[in-house]
């Protein structure tokens, strides 16, 4: 990921501009570090099946970082989750102001969309790569989840339409980031579908493990705000922490079924991926 990290700092956005923390509050969370799990997903993709592509498949990875990070600065705010903390620092409204965390995140939202307009790939890959980003983290995934997820606070759902949320909320972004890298590639259709569905139980599992750390680390531990969900529909508050384990267990078991079944170039390249992610809930 050394590359990508170098990628990202030679194109933080910046602009000409006399206000005195525009480009400095647009790159703050950018900077401020992150797992970059979705551009290495895609990154991985790429470089097991056509390494000479890897640098053209730098952009749409930033695009994917881009649009997680500017769905954190919004999840921060006030009307939403108001948390202080993200990545180890303060949020971007809490330095700044809500207007400006608002701004960042809308900046940064439509910036992916440019950067990826602007990647060296073909214009048909290009083309599909931006309706799979726009499908997955707008209207019909990350968008609608957060919308169920605001909407449903003190409202319990049932397990099944918890699982429906945190699909559309964060799954589905992690399966799409798989499916642009096999699309950068041109994997048959069979294997970007499997790819695709294994992502949405890959994301489901990530976000089960983070109901499970926010319930049992500090603030310092995770770098992010804790004990935050008091009101949310989590797998926590639905089933408890036991359980929740259980059903991470459970789903990690899964994947490795799901991951045994590809094929030993794409093994090879996610296997950092499985080693680092699928039982982190232990």
């Amino acid at each position: 990921m050394q590359r990508f990290e170098a990628y990202l700092k030679v194109n933080l956005p910046k602009v000409e501009t006399f206000h005195p923390h525009y480009n400095d509050a647009l790159s703050a969370m950018l900077l401020a570090g992150g797992k970059r799990f979705r551009p290495m997903l895609l990154l991985s993709v790429v470089e097991a099946y056509e390494p000479l592509l890897f640098e053209g498949a730098l952009a749409p990875a930033l695009a994917l970082e881009f649009l997680h990070t500017y769905s954190l600065i919004h999840d921060d705010l006030p009307a939403m989750d108001n948390a202080p903390l993200r990545r180890g620092f303060e949020t971007l409204h809490v330095t700044y102001d809500d207007v400006t965390a608002i701004l960042s995140g809308d900046a940064l939202n439509t910036e992916a969309f440019y950067h990826l307009s602007k990647a060296p790939l073909r214009d048909d890959i290009k083309v599909k790569l931006i309706e799979l980003l726009a499908r997955d983290g707008g209207t019909y995934g990350m968008v609608l989840g957060q919308s169920i997820d605001l909407h449903f606070e003190n409202i319990p759902l049932s397990l099944e339409q918890i699982k429906i949320l945190h699909i559309n909320k964060t799954a589905k972004l992690i399966a799409t980031s798989l499916l642009m890298g096999a699309v950068i590639v041109g994997l048959e259709k069979s294997k970007q579908e499997a790819l695709y569905a294994f992502g949405i139980d890959l994301g489901l599992l990530f976000q089960i493990q983070d109901d499970i750390i926010d319930e049992t680390q500090s603030e310092e531990e995770a770098g992010k705000t804790t004990g935050n969900d008091g009101d949310k529909n989590s797998f926590i508050n639905l089933i408890g922490l036991e359980q929740t384990v259980q059903e991470a267990e459970k789903l990690a078991e899964h994947l490795a079924e799901e991951f045994s079944q590809f094929d030993k170039t794409l093994q090879n390249a996610l296997s950092d991926v499985m080693n680092k992610y699928l039982y982190r809930h232990r």
